[in-house]
């Protein structure tokens, strides 16, 4: 299953003070289409579960076979979702900060926590203390786990999509620019679940 990420932030914060920390990453950003998608994790203080790390050293099989795992064995996990639209509205830096606000803020009832481990950059307007940490999803098994249900929840969701819209093959490409995705667009031109605002669909739009 591979190497899993460290849980030396997660054990720094306890040492720190902070009593509950959870995790937040997102997946999407780069595609051309559909949501991006973040999740919040709080996992139990002795949480081990082999093999979780950052979801892109993962395949497709290990995401699908850790998903229940963690889900069933973390304290509660939120997902936010911010559609192609509002991207197109906010853009996508600030949809994806909002996605992980929705994540943080759809954590069960009655699961608190004061410190969140966020991927990459300081999300804005985080509603509590934030760590940000550059490639935390391979750091931190609070964001690996995050990582993997954003990543799993996404793709679902693109295969879903791709029954409505066949011709772009969603369910292959999960709506990232691969060559057989940039010819559909070529082809045909956006469908209602592209980002209008991104280069290669504006392109295709003006074209068609």
């Amino acid at each position: 299953m591979g190497i899993n990420a460290a849980r030396q932030y997660e054990q720094e914060a306890l040492a720190m003070g902070f009593l509950s920390v959870c995790g937040v990453d997102e997946a999407g950003r780069g595609s051309l289409a559909g949501p991006v998608v973040a999740a919040c994790v709080v996992l139990p203080l002795r949480f081990g579960l082999e093999g979780v790390n950052d979801s892109k050293q993962l395949t497709a099989v290990q995401r699908d076979r850790l998903f229940p795992m963690i889900t069933q064995q973390a304290r509660g996990y939120g997902i936010g979702m911010v559609d192609n639209t509002e991207i197109d509205r906010i853009n996508i830096l600030n949809a994806t900060h909002l996605a992980m606000r929705l994540a943080f803020h759809n954590l069960p009832a009655g699961l608190w926590c004061d410190l969140a481990l966020i991927d990459g950059l300081p999300a804005r307007e985080f509603p509590i203390t934030q760590w940000a940490i550059v490639k935390g999803d391979s750091k931190s098994q609070s964001i690996a786990a995050a990582s993997i249900i954003a990543k799993v929840t996404r793709d679902r969701i693109m295969e879903d999509l791709h029954s409505q819209y066949p011709d772009y093959n969603f369910a292959q490409n999960k709506g990232y620019p691969a060559s057989s995705h940039l010819q559909a667009l070529a082809r045909r031109g956006p469908c209602p679940v592209h980002r209008l605002t991104y280069k290669p669909v504006l392109v295709a739009s003006t074209k068609c």
